[in-house]
């Protein structure tokens, strides 16, 4: 019960420090005229994509679990729109997995995802600021699934990474940034030149 309080504690100060701290400060950089106009998180959305699936099935099993044990919430599995031969791969084979998150399952992932997930990165100096797609969304890749504290090293039947994708209401890049910093994204000080890519990070091994 103790552990329940403490992780509801987590989610209600970081949706407070939306309402106290986020929203004053987007207002007085970007003087929207109503509350309404300041941009917010929407959902986020995991991804998973692992072509050994289709000819090793037991890989997804394992990845869909360590998704939810991540998450919180069962992914959907994801399946090939289309064949193509070069690939060996035919119209409705699973290719991967994906979960999407709202409301408080959305701040409880971003939580862990800030506090505990991206500082057991080893040598980790920030994420890119530049990973928005021209719309106010922005998109991390990580390359391993073993900074989540969830996963257990010797329980792992193959490391992946995965792309989290954080859907929010801006109309804008200049926004999207601004909120996520707000929020306590980690960015880099460097000038954001470009949208559109992933900010890839997690390709070293998490600290001992």
């Amino acid at each position: 019960m103790a552990t329940k309080a403490v992780k509801q504690n987590k989610i209600i100060s970081l949706k407070e420090r939306y309402v106290s701290k986020v929203v004053p400060e987007l207002i007085k950089e970007f003087q929207y005229k109503n509350v309404m106009q300041v941009p917010h998180l929407e959902k986020i959305i995991l991804n998973v994509g692992m072509g050994e699936a289709t000819s090793n099935a037991k890989m997804l099993e394992a990845a869909v679990i360590e998704m939810t044990n991540i998450s919180g919430q069962k992914p959907i599995v994801t399946r090939a729109k289309k064949s193509i031969a070069g690939f060996k791969l035919r119209e409705g084979v699973p290719i991967g997995c994906k979960v999407t998150l709202r409301r408080s399952r959305m701040y409880a992932f971003l939580e862990r995802l800030l506090h505990a997930a991206l500082p057991r990165i080893r040598d980790f100096r920030g994420i890119s600021p530049t990973a928005f797609d021209g719309r106010g969304n922005y998109t991390l890749g990580l390359k391993e699934q073993l900074i989540f504290p969830e996963i257990k090293y010797e329980g792992v039947t193959a490391i992946h990474g995965m792309d989290i994708t954080f859907v929010t209401s801006a109309t804008n890049d200049t926004e999207g940034r601004a909120l996520l910093k707000y929020l306590g994204f980690p960015f880099k000080k460097e000038a954001p030149v470009s949208s559109g890519t992933t900010a890839l990070v997690g390709d070293v091994k998490t600290k001992e």
